[in-house]
């Protein structure tokens, strides 16, 4: 049961990356044109300040899913009743904690926007700013029981809530838009449905895996050792907020939210980048934990690292060949002319996220072995090198400046030193693994410097027209992967579903 979760896992996230974006790319310029830039500029700023109190989760959700998943290996059930037990007595100070910490920042808006922002759009950030502090306190004591669900790894009933979800506020989001409401609706819609999710993930718990909440016999001496481990989480908590949200705030103090509306598509486009790779990644934890803990071999992790590492760079490869030819011309076509700079500041995200993320499983690693100190303390540090960039060349630059300072944070940080620390320090095989993605490679640089060049001879000035193009890139392209930089088992991994599916059709 427990392999069949990890595959339908792994397939349903894919399945809700495929939805998201689609989403995605439907409505977002539908949205980004009955909303404006200014008003979109401003829900994104808003969202990004809020972003800050979510590293108050101190990086126990990822400790509830390691700690639960050890217990389990080692059928210690009672343990993990007064576990969860502890965890919710912690996220209940948390949620209160959050509340707090967010009334500061809604009595101090006027203080951090005031030289860019009119006193319309400084109103309505108070009332978004307002509801998302409601939203991330009561998130926390009920986010307990999602990470319960990901430790006992039942994927499926996550996915699946997780597309109706994304439907659901899409479809009622379009009629709210079509009415005359913005950007206010779509942070009460957004916590209208974060509190059904979260009841949902309760009642899961309770009534299908099973799980009792003790607060008896309480571990408190638990309580160091998870606050060890999350400790280091809860700084890479603080270096995603720096290079993911930190980017908007800057921007929105100076330049204004027409800036920061452009810089918010990038970041979308990253978001969507990173989903991909973590579809896959993002299930491994408690199956790297289970191996660590039952003494599995350094050999057959580093073989693990490598050969999810390569699967994951077929899809990384394709996304961001693709992005490099056609990513302009989408991107006018989908936003307009004037969110043209999103392009190259996507493309800034794309090249320095690609390694990291078909390597995230190394995270995963890290995190099961209890090793997240030097990552996490080295990531602190680089982005806050990279925060002080993002000040300096945002005055000059505006967003490409923003971009460009995080990309060379990321390059820095997790290219060039987590390898060499992932090979000297973790046995993790990184000259064999650079060998494998340099054999991938040749297709992909081969055709995106091609079809770079000769997509500039083209004006798009259609979606269909743009469509008929992408087309024959991949006509060409994906075959030539497959025989090129594809192995026998990672071709099964396509050919056979399709098999199992002609023969059960023809059966």
């Amino acid at each position: 049961m427990a392999v069949n979760q990890l595959k339908a896992g792994v397939i349903l996230s894919y399945l809700v990356i495929l939805v998201s974006n689609l989403v995605g790319l439907f409505y977002t310029p539908y949205m980004l044109r009955i909303m404006g830039k200014s008003e979109y500029g401003l829900y994104a700023l808003v969202a990004s300040v809020i972003a800050y109190l979510t590293i108050l989760d101190f990086g126990f959700a990822n400790a509830i899913v390691r700690f639960t998943s050890k217990f389990r290996a080692e059928s210690k059930v009672k343990e993990q009743y007064s576990m969860f037990g502890l965890f919710v007595i912690l996220y209940t100070l948390i949620g209160i904690l959050a509340f707090i910490v967010g009334l500061g920042l809604y009595f101090n808006i006027e203080h951090l926007f005031n030289n860019s922002m009119t006193l319309e759009e400084l109103r309505k950030a108070k009332i978004m700013m307002l509801l998302m502090v409601f939203n991330i306190a009561f998130t926390f004591p009920l986010s307990v029981f999602g990470s319960i669900i990901t430790a006992y790894e039942d994927f499926v009933f996550q996915r699946i809530v997780k597309i109706i979800r994304i439907l659901l506020n899409t479809l009622i989001m379009v009629l709210l838009l079509q009415i005359g409401y913005r950007a206010i609706s779509m942070v009460v819609l957004a916590t209208i449905l974060n509190l059904l999710t979260l009841l949902l993930n309760y009642w899961y718990c309770k009534r299908k895996i099973k799980i009792k909440i003790s607060f008896k016999n309480i571990e408190w001496r638990l309580l160091k050792e998870i606050s060890v481990y999350s400790f280091y989480i809860f700084l890479n908590l603080i270096m995603n907020v720096i290079y993911w949200s930190t980017g908007q705030f800057v921007l929105g103090v100076y330049m204004g939210t027409a800036a920061v509306a452009v810089f918010a598509v990038a970041i979308q486009f990253q978001g969507m980048y990173m989903g991909f790779s973590l579809a896959i990644s993002s299930v491994f934890l408690p199956k790297v934990t289970a191996m660590v803990t039952t003494n599995k071999s350094n050999k057959s992790i580093s073989d693990l690292f490598i050969r999810t590492g390569r699967v994951q760079y077929i899809i990384m490869a394709l996304i961001l060949t693709g992005f490099v030819v056609f990513g302009k011309s989408f991107i006018i076509l989908w936003a307009g002319y004037d969110y043209e700079d999103a392009y190259l500041m996507t493309l800034l995200f794309f090249v320095s996220l690609i390694i990291p993320l078909i390597q995230n499983l190394g995270i995963t690693i890290l995190q099961a072995r209890n090793q997240m100190k030097f990552r996490s303390w080295l990531y602190v540090i680089i982005s806050i090198g990279s925060l002080g960039m993002q000040v300096a060349l945002a005055k000059k630059y505006g967003g490409i400046g923003v971009a460009f300072a995080i990309s060379f944070a990321l390059i820095l940080g997790n290219v060039i030193i987590m390898n060499i620390y992932y090979f000297k320090k973790q046995d993790i095989n990184i000259p064999q693994f650079w060998g494998e993605i340099f054999k991938m490679s040749g297709a992909p640089v081969i055709l995106g410097v091609l079809g770079y060049f000769i997509s500039g001879y083209f004006e798009y000035t259609s979606f269909g027209q743009l469509c008929l193009a992408i087309l024959v890139f991949c006509i060409v392209y994906m075959p030539l992967f497959w025989f090129m930089s594809m192995n026998s088992y990672e071709r099964d991994l396509f050919k056979k579903p399709v098999l199992n599916f002609l023969e059960k059709r023809n059966n």
